[in-house]
This record gives structure tokens, C-alpha cells and sequence, in this order.
């Protein structure tokens, strides 16, 4: 078996920058070990997964968006609950600067997407998009750091040119349905360089409570002619886990 070039490239640099700084694991801080992508194997296999992907069409996450959005069906990875372990890797890739663990756990998701069978009928893997001022305070979009993980392993392409939010006016944190669903309405447009129509496009983001924000990416995209929309995200925080997904602890220190 032919190994590539770059696969070498990347174990050599991830060797020397173990060495220099160990990685800890996403989860519970222990040391990693160099085959371990953001979580330990011990935290991996406690992960409270979904296994959405293998029932696609008619799962939790995927009843949120019926009679509501054009969103055909729908995965997330594992449960979400404030405070637990697991979410202290979404606090840390959302507001710790580590988009590093955004692409490692999009790696480990897509591994197990394709595993599934769910990119079968994948064109292109779309992030939901920050406000331009909200991704220049952040320093980066986490959404795009979990899809490009997933590309690598499902061999699709990342657009993040076709879908744009053009404003931000507040957080979702603590807002109801309701609330939430009037705060992303009508923020998100179609660019002039957008190339969806006639795709099966999945909607890529971190966490899915209520489902307004990829309802209301769907229904822009829904315009074009031909499309088919997919959501998947990390976790999921429906009503039966959590009403308020960003609820961050006070002791982390973080300011909306």
C-alpha cells in the first residue's frame, strides 16, 4: 500500500509538535497520544452518540425541521448537555480559539458519516456562516473548521462562498424558539459566486437546539432550482436534552 506524501509530511509534523506541545484531549485534559485526534480514546468511547446517521430520515434532529424547513434529513454526532464533559470540547472550539479541535472532531464525525453511508448522496458541504464582524472577533468561523474535517474524510468540497450572513444582532444564548427564530431571520443571503443549484448540499454547524439558524440557511438555499439540503452538526440540544445549548458555565469566564 502506497503511502502519500503528505500523510507522511503530517505525521512527521504532528510528531515534532507533540514533542514541543503536548496535545490534551479535548474532553478531560489528559495527554494524547499521537494516533488520538482531539479526544482520548478512553473519552471517545464514552461519547453519548446519536446514531442519527444510520436513521437519517426520522430521528429527533431530523423531526425539528419537519413542516419547518427543506431539509430532507439530518445527524448529529452526540448528545449535547450543558456542563457535561463532552460539551467542554464545544466550549473550548467556540470561545478558546481552537478551531483545531472543530477539524479534528469533523475528522472523527465524517469517519463515522461515511461509515453510514450518509455522503452517498453529498455534492458539496456548506458551513453556516458567521456575521464578517462576529468571525474577525472570533478569528475564525467554527463551523468551517468542523467541515473541513468532514471534507477531508468524505472527499467533497467545503463552499463558503455561496452562503453569506449579512448581520448579527445578538446571540442565540438564552433567546426562546421564538426568539431564536426572529433573530436569524432573513440574515442569510445567496452571493453572486454561488454554484448550489442542482446539489445535494449539507449544512454544517456546531450545534443544532431549536434548528432556526439551518432553517433559515435552508430556506435561502431552497431558492435555487434542483437542490437537496442535509443539516448535520456536532451535537444536538433538543428540547429533551437542553433549551438553552449556550448556556456557559460562569466560572469559564466567557463573555457573549
Amino acid at each position: 500500500m502506497k503511502t502519500h506524501l503528505s500523510d507522511i509530511i503530517d505525521t512527521l509534523a504532528r510528531r515534532l509538535a507533540d514533542t514541543l506541545a503536548p496535545r490534551g484531549c479535548a474532553v478531560c485534559g489528559c495527554r494524547l497520544c499521537l494516533q488520538e485526534q482531539a479526544v482520548c480514546s478512553a473519552c471517545n468511547i464514552s461519547i453519548p452518540r446519536t446514531h442519527y446517521a444510520r436513521n437519517p430520515f426520522d430521528n429527533d434532529m431530523a423531526k425539528v425541521f419537519w413542516h419547518l424547513a427543506p431539509i430532507e434529513k439530518a445527524a448529529a454526532w452526540f448528545f449535547y448537555n450543558a456542563g457535561s464533559p463532552t460539551a467542554q470540547a464545544i466550549y473550548k472550539l467556540k470561545y478558546f480559539n481552537r478551531p483545531d479541535i472543530g477539524y479534528a472532531l469533523g475528522r472523527i464525525f465524517g469517519q463515522e458519516l461515511v461509515a453510514d453511508g450518509f455522503f452517498d448522496d453529498v455534492d458539496v458541504i456548506v458551513p453556516v456562516p458567521l456575521a464578517p464582524k462576529r468571525e474577525r472577533q472570533r478569528g475564525y468561523n467554527q463551523s468551517v473548521a468542523i467541515a473541513e474535517g468532514m471534507a477531508r474524510e468524505a472527499h467533497v468540497d467545503v463552499d463558503r462562498r455561496s452562503l453569506r450572513r449579512t448581520s448579527f444582532a445578538k446571540s442565540q444564548t438564552m433567546l426562546s424558539r421564538e426568539e431564536r427564530e426572529k433573530n436569524v431571520s432573513g440574515v442569510f443571503e445567496l452571493t453572486g459566486a454561488c454554484q448550489l443549484a442542482g446539489r445535494g448540499i449539507l449544512l454544517v454547524d456546531d450545534v443544532c437546539t431549536t434548528g432556526a439558524t439551518l432553517t433559515a440557511c435552508a430556506k435561502t438555499i431552497s431558492r435555487l432550482p434542483g437542490v437537496r439540503i442535509y443539516a448535520a452538526t456536532l451535537a444536538f440540544a433538543g428540547t429533551r436534552y437542553n433549551d438553552s445549548v449556550e448556556d456557559i458555565p460562569f466560572e469559564l469566564g466567557v463573555v457573549e
